[in-house]
């Protein structure tokens, strides 16, 4: 190994590198700090923002699987068979071949709440839609319900 001077101390190998002093790391974690404090919130927002985009996803695969069984058993669900008929087959449902979920559990709304159901719909064969943020009909922005039929 070749020997380094490093104030006038003989130095061998590896111990000729020197490390970061303590000043010079807390600048770079200020600076880390800074950054998270100005990007941080906008990626907050965009989570939030994700939200009723990805509702309307599970409704329209909701949806789709709801037509799969339409297609099967001849008739949608009932509001009293609900989603659940998606998972396990209903009594009188005997072309039932489910399940019509990959994961073969019904999901929740990206607020934990659970799809509503009726069968037949209001506007149309059925209506699926969520009550958003709040879990309360009505509302805005966040808060606003998702449904199908729009």
């Amino acid at each position: 190994m070749s020997k380094f001077l490093v104030n006038r101390i003989p130095v061998t190998g590896w111990r000729a590198v020197r490390g970061f002093s303590l000043i010079e790391l807390l600048v770079v974690i200020a600076i880390l700090g800074l950054l998270v404090g100005i990007v941080g919130p906008r990626f907050i927002g965009q989570h939030e923002k994700a939200k009723p985009k990805a509702a309307r996803l599970q409704i329209d695969q909701l949806g789709a699987a709801l037509d799969i069984y339409r297609l099967d058993v001849g008739h949608y669900p009932s509001t009293a068979e609900g989603l659940e008929a998606l998972i396990s087959a209903p009594s009188d449902a005997a072309n039932w071949n489910g399940p019509y979920l990959k994961k073969k559990r019904i999901p929740q709304d990206p607020w934990g709440y659970d799809y509503q159901y009726r069968a037949p719909g209001e506007h149309g064969d059925f209506d699926l839609y969520s009550y958003g943020a709040d879990g309360t009909e009505g509302g805005d922005k966040e808060a606003q319900d998702i449904d199908s039929w729009d």
